[in-house]
């Protein structure tokens, strides 16, 4: 039984002074009572998805009546050929929560964000190439919102889904403009990451904020969030099946190392900013775990974080050191498990299946098998939608008859206040001295991004100055 809780409180950082309701937007008059207010936007628990769920089986009327439904796809996105790579990298480090400049030189965020593009471009483009010349992502998730949109329809809940990319066609603006048209009267807004981090769907739903509090018709449109799904029973199940059906490949299937690799962040975004993603993940690989114990499947597992660049340390233990350390122990076969993604993309088809593949040979596993992401795959999307049907009593509704569901259901008047609840700080990250490992992963690009950002503002100092490293060196003339 999953410990029923409001997914957006599930970090270990929390603490009693932060734990409140927000409503920014809509706060009430004193004289009115606060369960007599429609809430505007609310955040939804994985078991209250699960509960409503049941009820919408019986009666779908309630839930949609005359309402014109939307449910919104948040996601990273990726350039679709190899002439995309550079904006979309413009794009990406254009991004406040991607490279955080000192407020004295925010002025420099595009300049820097151009030039960063510029000089990381060809080292992508090899990276993209060597996947077909684009990223699969914009496809993969065209597909997934087809599927959802198929799933609740045959489910009674005549629904229209939106994709909001956060660098790239189509973008988050581009899907608002079309519910707009579309003339959605409710939105159910899901971030296509499992887990919740500051820099994924909280970057992407930072921007959504940032859309809504400029338009007064998304202003006064319902909404809801669903911050995170890693609990839910169905995805839960999906992730078991596909594991289940690939150790069935190995010739000794119960010899198997299930190794979950997930993307990494800074030890400092979880420690200092209170991102609760460690957390998710941790809980998440133990249910999925549990529920293949419960099919008689006892594999030894471990789970490993990939994708870190820079000197600053990020979550341990390290997917490369891990491969290395368990080839030292003996372990022959090994089946890599992508856990915090639902679409492939260039960290599953070229760092997954390509480097860390070979290391693992090279480490002395002999047999190297790959669980695919998700992506349309039924169950997964049938469960997608009763997360989205299990959200819509909430939407623009605080009251709740279940005591145990109203305290876990968090009425929220904006979602930059769901994000405050995750990064109340908003500390900056510590800046890298050294790369010396160039990368074309979204971490990566992160980090080389700080590095150039970092050596751009040297080197200004520099011309300001007439002082410095590259004056001594004869690169710039001394000043006179």
């Amino acid at each position: 039984m999953i410990p029923t809780r409001s997914i957006a409180f599930c970090s270990s950082q929390w603490t009693s002074r932060q734990c409140h309701c927000f409503i920014a937007k809509f706060q009430p008059p004193p004289e009115t009572k606060p369960s007599s207010l429609p809430a505007r936007c609310s955040v939804v628990s994985a078991e209250q998805s699960v509960v409503t769920s049941n009820v919408q089986e019986t009666s779908t009327a309630p839930l949609v009546a005359d309402d014109k439904i939307g449910v919104l796809l948040l996601n990273l996105g990726g350039p679709e050929t190899l002439e995309d790579v550079q904006p979309f990298l413009f794009n990406l480090f254009s991004d406040p929560d991607i490279i955080r400049l000192p407020r004295l030189f925010q002025f420099l965020q595009k300049p820097l964000a151009q030039f960063i593009s510029v000089v990381r471009a060809p080292k992508s483009k090899e990276g993209y190439a060597s996947i077909g010349g684009g990223s699969p992502l914009r496809r993969i998730t065209d597909d997934q919102a087809e599927a959802l949109k198929k799933a609740l329809w045959e489910k009674e809940v005549p629904a229209n889904v939106y994709v909001g990319m956060r660098y790239w066609h189509p973008f988050t603006e581009e899907a608002i403009e079309q519910i707009k048209r579309d003339e959605i009267t409710k939105l159910v807004v899901l971030p296509l990451y499992p887990q919740f981090s500051i820099s994924t769907s909280g970057s992407s739903l930072r921007l959504l904020e940032s859309i809504f509090r400029e338009d007064e018709y998304l202003v006064n449109m319902q909404h809801t969030v669903i911050p995170s799904w890693y609990q839910r029973k169905g995805y839960i199940k999906a992730m078991a099946d596909l594991i289940q059906k690939e150790l069935e490949i190995f010739e000794c299937p119960q010899e198997v190392m299930i190794f979950f690799s997930a993307h990494g962040v800074p030890v400092a975004y979880v420690e200092e900013a209170g991102d609760p993603y460690k957390a998710e993940m941790e809980e998440c690989v133990d249910l999925i775990m549990e529920e293949l114990e419960k099919r008689k499947v006892n594999n030894a597992y471990t789970l490993a974080y990939q994708s870190r660049v820079g000197p600053v340390e990020w979550l341990k233990p390290y997917t490369d050191a891990t491969i290395i350390e368990l080839g030292q122990r003996g372990v022959k076969s090994l089946l890599a498990v992508p856990i915090s993604f639902v679409s492939e993309h260039i960290e599953t088809l070229e760092e997954i299946d390509v480097e860390y593949k070979q290391l693992a040979l090279e480490s002395g596993i002999q047999n190297w098998g790959r669980v695919p992401a998700l992506g349309c795959e039924p169950n997964f999307i049938s469960d997608l939608a009763d997360a989205v049907i299990g959200s819509l009593p909430y939407v623009g509704a605080m009251a709740v008859t279940n005591l145990e569901a109203r305290q876990s259901l968090v009425p929220l008047g904006s979602v930059e206040e769901l994000l405050a609840a995750y990064d109340s700080q908003r500390r900056e990250l510590p800046p890298p001295v050294v790369v010396w490992q160039w990368g074309w992963t979204k971490s990566a690009e992160t980090w080389n991004g700080r590095a150039a950002m970092l050596a751009v503002l040297l080197l200004l100092l520099e011309v300001i100055t007439g002082e410095g490293f590259l004056h001594q060196l004869g690169i710039l003339p001394l000043s006179h």
